[in-house]
């Protein structure tokens, strides 16, 4: 049995919680979200308490005890608080400016890249090498953040140039002597 999955999911008092079939949805202030529940967990709301359990002790079903339960954690903060993640671009005249739903980047092409965000995401720049993404979901917050890091100039090791998460640490490398 999962030591995550055992313990029980607070619901705050701004977040409404449902189970339409296997699907469980939370909405809040921020948004609203759907899970589709494996038919190896059962899912039981009570007392402004989520509580997952497995439905046998199948392989599958322990793997997804915890799982389930951290992705309700996960939905439950994104709908009340939302998710941030902030990127640094590392560069000389690496710049970012964020215009409406687009992320404009100069990271020393020839061409400036344009980034459009999905649905859900906002994007600022407080600095013009700060990037902050926020949404309420989490794994688009994280997959808008790396596709930014991965996608251009990820960070190189010989002078740690390139986009970078803000609590990354980037092991430099020493160059080759003669």
């Amino acid at each position: 049995m999962s030591r995550v999955g055992k313990s029980p999911i607070a619901i705050p008092q701004n977040v409404q919680v449902s189970l339409e079939g296997n699907n469980l949805v939370v909405s809040g202030v921020l948004g609203e979200l759907r899970l589709e529940i494996s038919a190896h967990i059962t899912v039981q709301i009570e007392d402004n308490q989520i509580k997952v359990i497995a439905n046998s002790q199948e392989k599958q079903a322990r793997a997804m005890h915890g799982t389930v339960r951290a992705l309700i954690s996960n939905m439950i903060t994104g709908v009340s608080q939302g998710f941030e993640r902030k990127l640094i671009l590392v560069g000389v005249g690496y710049r970012a400016k964020a215009e409406g739903k687009k992320l404009k980047l100069e990271l020393g092409f020839s061409h400036d890249v344009e980034e459009s965000m999905p649905e859900g995401i906002t994007v600022t720049t407080p600095t013009q090498t700060e990037i902050i993404i926020k949404g309420f979901d989490r794994q688009k917050v994280g997959q808008v953040a790396a596709n930014l890091r991965n996608n251009y100039r990820p960070p190189e090791p010989y002078k740690g140039k390139g986009v970078r998460y803000a609590d990354e640490v980037v092991i430099i490398k020493e160059t080759k002597k003669k």
